[in-house]
């Protein structure tokens, strides 16, 4: 008898539903696409409608080749790859792939894969939805014409090798235009009054200067701010009004993708991939003992906050029979979703709330649980009933001025039990107090402050501004945050997005010469096309001709008219006159004559903290009085963008460098090095391979016969990555600024790092697979955790 096949997209569902599924059913996995565009070609027809030529994707021939044979055994193919048009997308390749093999094939499609989800879906299939893969076709073949049109440009004029995005320029986009912001913002003074007083009865409380004539408080020099200091030196405080009310505090929506990501890195520290990464397991599937292979939650790629009645009824009872009838609500709560939100899915959340992470923590790694432990508590949490507190409000007047004070105590914790209190719930009681009474002052302080620019984009905030201003999908801002990062075109620098001088100018170039392209509000409405494309109100093939009319003539006019570089810099070349433009080379960026090849004149520069370019002058190599230990020429201070270094002044043809230090009279000193440490062979060339510094500081392995012999590879700790399935170790590295860290040898691949010396695990506390070497002034060297939460350490280990 023959099985029924069922197609889904990671092998890791493949084991999920293939436990409770009968014999009747064979499970397989596509991995992925199986079909796409060719890299090496545009592989779309311009001439006529946009037809893509679609091919097997290169290493995919054995995953086709088998589930052809599958399909050809089965009675009836059943497609369910995921349930989204990257899922429909996918489900439609597949089966271009099979129908001549087997043409009895149908789409399924389940929010959750447990046994009655899939079942029902099975009772219920349906024909591929041909608009749905219209759309994402549409979105493929505009981002292939922006990405191999606009890119060979960049070439020509900012760098070779760099690229373009349909989305993912906007989105760098806003990152430069928020550093504009701060360069541009002039910071203003203003002074900040605040007093401790005492009433009647303990304790004593602060209160804020809030108005000064009536107006709102604006104090803008220290003569002000001395001024008003001594007329409320002499003045009299007293109570002018007290305001006390109930105030309620509901629960907040299950998680969506956006508000997802947002709170994993703004309480677990995760970036948006890795948070989606660790999330599409918990989707698929993980071992619990004797459970076997479970999903753990629903579908994670999804911007509506609608849940299913049957959840919506297990939390209740779940809330009712764990935390007590005073901790539901009279009627139930039903979320909202936004209108520009698809709805296709529920929102995220547990698939059996009754698996309580407690539950669940010994099987799973950290990041698995901690995730789940999110999602769990935020869904529980919307269903409950809200927080009660007791708000009062005292304005105190004193001469001209009104102070006030909030206080806030919590009634009754509702929705919070679970939830927990958080950074921003800092709940102060006030005494007993009574309108007219007089205060006694025990002290009153001025503080000068100066407001700030604009903050730079988290990743948390970078993702809320992508959804707010509508660029992208779900699905997608992962993955925009990661391309522009991965092009070099941001950093991440303390937490916050830093664009690159490259990303700056590949930006600002775009912005000049594809303005409706680059325009925020031109992107949000193309995604509201696709969607009409989806919903079958346009045909995919006339989006593609109204975006074509427009597109070409505008890369036509960018060919002619895109000078080289970036920005006016406002420097002149001082050999030809001609402007000098920001170029990029191999080492970094320069400054380079716009009239090349004519004029080949160039120079290094730096940015002053207005953002202004400053160009650095060229100075004569400083004499050292050490000479090549190698050819005999003198050798002089050089600088890189890692600081200087000694090299000989013979380079080119001598290649020798050596770090130093200098003296307390600035006189250069080599710096000793011991007898290179042996490691082994070289594989290249039969050579000593020994350890080497970095000029950063890091470790190293390379080759003795350097430079004719440039073998090198990191120096590896031996500690396996702790990330599940990655099968990477932790080697040291070190960063711009000096600083040593251990990350994995597969990024950037696998992301993980920590600060300290790695050593094998696992946490006695939180089963980590790996610790680390710490070292603090409090406690000196000690074992600790690196895992953030843990807090696990040891001071007395080896």
């Amino acid at each position: 008898m023959s099985k029924d096949l069922i197609i889904v997209e990671s092998p890791a569902k493949v084991k999920t539903i293939s436990k409770f599924l009968g014999k009747n059913y064979q499970v397989a996995a596509s991995v992925g696409h199986v079909r796409d565009l060719p890299k090496s070609s545009l592989g779309v027809d311009e001439g006529g409608d946009f037809t893509p030529e679609y091919q097997i994707i290169p290493g995919k021939e054995d995953v086709v080749n088998k589930l052809k044979k599958a399909a050809a055994k089965a009675d009836h193919v059943f497609l369910a790859p995921d349930p989204d048009r990257e899922g429909e997308a996918i489900g439609w390749h597949v089966a271009n792939i099979l129908k001549d093999v087997n043409d009895n094939i149908s789409r399924i499609q389940f929010n959750e894969i447990t046994a009655k989800a899939v079942r029902e879906a099975l009772e219920h299939p349906r024909p591929l939805n041909e608009k749905l893969f219209d759309s994402q076709q549409a979105r493929r073949i505009l981002d292939r014409l922006v990405g191999y049109k606009i890119s060979p440009i960049l070439w020509k004029k900012v760098k070779r090798g760099i690229s373009a995005g349909r989305v993912q320029s906007v989105a760098l986009k806003l990152v430069v235009e928020r550093e504009k912001e701060r360069r541009a913002f002039v910071p203003e003074e203003y002074w900040l009054f605040k007093a401790t007083v005492a009433g009647v009865n303990p304790p004593p409380f602060g209160i804020d200067l809030w108005k000064v004539d009536g107006k709102p408080v604006s104090i803008g020099s220290g003569e002000e701010a001395e001024a008003l200091e001594k007329v409320l030196s002499k003045a009299t405080f007293k109570i002018e009004s007290l305001t006390e009310k109930e105030r309620k505090r509901s629960p907040q929506p299950p998680y969506i993708t956006s508000t997802l990501q947002q709170e994993a890195n703004r309480r677990l520290g995760y970036s948006a991939k890795r948070t989606m990464t660790i999330a599409q397991r918990l989707y698929e599937g993980v071992e619990l003992g004797e459970k076997g292979t479970t999903a753990l939650i629903t579908y994670m790629r999804t911007d509506s906050v609608r849940i299913a009645d049957e959840a919506r009824d297990a939390a209740k009872k779940l809330i009712l029979e764990k935390y007590g009838k005073e901790f539901y609500p009279s009627k139930a709560r039903v979320y909202k979703t936004k209108g520009s939100a698809q709805d296709a899915h529920e929102a995220i959340r547990p698939v059996d709330v009754t698996i309580q992470p407690e539950q669940v923590k010994p099987f799973l790694p950290a990041d698995q649980f901690r995730l789940y432990e999110l999602i769990w508590k935020r869904f529980t949490a919307s269903q409950m009933e809200s927080a009660r507190f007791w708000d009062t409000l005292v304005k105190v007047e004193a001469e001209n001025t009104l102070w006030r004070a909030k206080g806030e105590r919590l009634l009754f914790p509702g929705f919070m039990r679970v939830m927990g209190k958080t950074a921003d719930d800092k709940l102060v009681e006030l005494p007993k107090l009574e309108k007219g009474e007089e205060l006694k002052v025990e002290s009153i302080n001025k503080e000068q402050k100066f407001t700030q620019p604009p903050a730079r984009y988290s990743e948390a905030s970078l993702v809320r501004e992508l959804e707010e201003k509508g660029i992208g999908r779900p699905s997608t801002y992962a993955a925009i945050i990661s391309t522009i990062q991965d092009r070099g075109y941001v950093n991440l620098e303390e937490k916050k997005f830093v664009p690159t001088e490259l990303g700056s100018v590949v930006s600002d170039q775009l912005s000049n010469h594809f303005k409706e392209l680059m325009d925020v509000g031109f992107t949000a409405s193309m995604e509201g096309q696709l969607d009409d494309v989806a919903e079958g109100k346009v045909q995919w093939t006339e989006l593609m001709k109204h975006f074509a009319e427009g597109f070409y003539p505008t890369l036509e006019t960018a060919k002619k008219e895109m000078k080289r570089g970036g920005e006016d810099t406002g420097i002149t070349c001082d050999k030809c006159g001609e402007p000098m433009v920001i170029k990029f080379g191999r080492t970094g960026e320069f400054l380079g004559c716009s009239a090349y090849p004519d004029c080949k004149n160039i120079t290094n520069f730096t940015r002053d903290e207005k953002g202004k370019i400053v160009v650095l002058e060229d100075q004569a190599p400083e004499e050292t009085g050490i000479t090549c230990d190698k050819c005999g020429k003198p050798m002089v201070v050089k600088r890189s963008s890692r600081g200087e270094f000694l090299g000989c002044s013979g380079y080119p043809e001598c290649r020798n460098i050596k770090n130093f230090k200098r003296d307390d009279d600035g006189k250069i000193e080599l710096v000793k090095t011991d007898e290179p440490e042996v490691v082994g062979k070289c594989p290249d060339c039969g050579g000593d391979l020994i350890i080497k510094r970095a000029r950063t500081g890091s470790r190293f392995i390379a080759c003795s016969n350097y430079p004719d012999c440039k073998h090198a590879e990191p120096y590896s700790t031996g500690v396996k990555c702790p990330r599940e399935g990655c099968e990477g170790e932790l080697v040291e590295k070190s960063s711009r600024r000096g600083k040593i860290f251990y990350s994995c040898s597969k990024y950037p691949d696998c992301d993980y790092a920590v600060w300290y010396e790695p050593i094998d695990g696992p946490c006695p506390k939180c089963g980590h697979p790996v610790l680390v070497k710490k070292v603090t002034r409090a406690k000196g060297e000690h074992i600790a955790c690196p895992e953030k939460g843990c807090g696990y350490t040891d001071e007395g280990e080896e």
